[in-house]
């Protein structure tokens, strides 16, 4: 090996060291953050989908089932983001947003690749819970461990769906996030958004545009149909909302990745928010 390849390499190594060190809590809270959100997910969806539970005999409307259910995901996202946890990391517990914000270049490459990496793994662990809390419920094919595939109207309808309620969702993260005066209000906006989608949606995808999330679900129901779509279809729309609010806006605009800045907790990320302590940036 050459001298400038191992001075490369040794740099390589020293910034993954640099990230781990200095930003590991941050991979756990996203981990955590999306363990947190499948716990809820599936719980929610025994509880309202299950034949063994009064909610099927009482609620019979799968629409109003569906309000419930969405309105039941939009309060944890949203209590989520305001955690002290997602208040650290910027409370992605979605590897689109943050390969997105990489793509941005709000984040450095190591981070975004530990949140990712720890982002699958919160998943999984978040049904793998799930699953010794509830057993055989969440098993049962009423639930499918809150399994997302595509519904009656085939594969390409539900890319489609996955595309666009992940692009219209990073325009609205985008387009709120960056103006100080409602920046405090996105996650509320996400919460909204969540509840529509899987109102209307989910019978379409099943509702993911979170490929860790159909992780999670799917290595326990064993059931991987059309899984192409789920890790595609999310981060093309998120990074089509981004390049056009990039080329509309400039990259001056984008002011932080995270979706609810406070000044309490300070930002690992490249941030132009004025009253943001900043800790140790890992990139460039």
């Amino acid at each position: 090996m050459s001298i400038a390849a191992k001075t490369a390499l040794n740099a390589n190594n020293e910034t993954i060291r640099s990230a781990l060190s200095h930003h590991w809590p941050l991979y756990l809270y996203e981990g955590f953050e999306l363990a947190l959100f499948m716990i809820s997910a599936c719980v929610c969806t025994v509880i309202l989908f299950h034949s063994g539970y009064p909610a099927l005999l009482a609620i019979p409307s799968a629409v109003v089932r569906r309000i419930l259910m969405g309105a039941g995901m939009g309060v944890t996202a949203i209590l989520i983001i305001h955690s002290p946890m997602g208040k650290r990391s910027g409370a992605h517990f979605n590897p689109a947003i943050t390969l997105t914000y990489l793509r941005l270049r709000k984040i450095a490459v190591w981070d975004a690749a530990f949140y990712v990496l720890f982002q699958f793994m919160g998943g999984i662990f978040g049904v793998g819970v799930s699953s010794l809390l509830l057993g055989k419920q969440l098993a049962d094919p009423s639930v499918e461990y809150a399994v997302t595939v595509p519904g009656r109207y085939g594969t390409a309808a539900a890319f489609a769906a996955e595309f666009f309620m992940a692009a219209v969702l990073m325009a609205v993260v985008l387009w709120m996030s960056n103006r100080p005066r409602i920046a405090p209000y996105t996650s509320y906006a996400m919460g909204a958004l969540i509840a529509l989608y899987i109102l209307l949606f989910a019978p379409v995808s099943g509702f993911s545009i979170n490929p860790a999330r159909t992780t999670g679900s799917a290595v326990f129901a064993h059931l991987w149909p059309a899984c192409w779509l789920y890790f595609t279809a999310p981060l093309l729309g998120m990074l089509g909302a981004a390049e056009v609010y990039l080329r509309s806006n400039g990259a001056d605009s984008i002011l932080c990745a995270k979706l609810h800045p406070d000044p309490a907790y300070p930002c690992p990320f490249r941030c132009h928010y004025p009253f943001h302590r900043h800790s140790h940036f890992t990139g460039e």
